[in-house]
């Protein structure tokens, strides 16, 4: 047999051999499913659906929750939407990034499962910090108060 035909030979089996592995393995996408604020229930459910079939793909999911006007005043209504988006799929995902707001989309991230990792499973917003003012005042009524000024006249 001809040396050169045995190594082209080998190398075309390594080559499909490649090709068959990387045809097995899942590479993980990130995907996006936008929502509205003001989404009504049927259109919440389609997208609730999406979000699950991704996931079982295999797929990272990111949930876009998109704000116009006005409506970004109202963040707690977006996050109590993006709380029901996970404890939909909570049997299916794990929280990669938590709800932030980021211009007028507030973006939430979530894997799929794997194994038994319980990390990301509960949907705990941190508490905000106290804004500068609130707290500079709470210094100030902590503080003892000014002795009293004497009488000048």
């Amino acid at each position: 047999m001809d040396y050169g035909k045995a190594k082209y030979e080998s190398a075309k089996k390594n080559r499909e051999a490649a090709k068959a592995a990387a045809q097995r393995k899942k590479i993980q996408e990130i995907r996006e499913v936008k929502l509205r604020p003001k989404i009504d229930e049927h259109d919440y459910q389609v997208k609730s659906r999406m979000v699950k079939r991704l996931l079982t793909e295999g797929d990272k999911v990111k949930v876009t929750m998109m704000f116009r006007g006005r409506e970004v005043v109202h963040a707690n209504i977006a996050l109590k939407l993006l709380e029901r988006v996970f404890n939909d799929s909570a049997e299916l995902a794990i929280i990669e990034n938590r709800p932030r707001l980021e211009g007028r989309n507030m973006i939430m991230v979530l894997a799929p499962k794997v194994g038994g990792s319980s990390a990301g499973t509960t949907f705990a917003v941190p508490a905000a910090p106290p804004a500068p003012a609130a707290k500079e005042a709470a210094n100030h009524q902590a503080a003892a108060p000014a002795p009293a000024k004497p009488d000048a006249g």
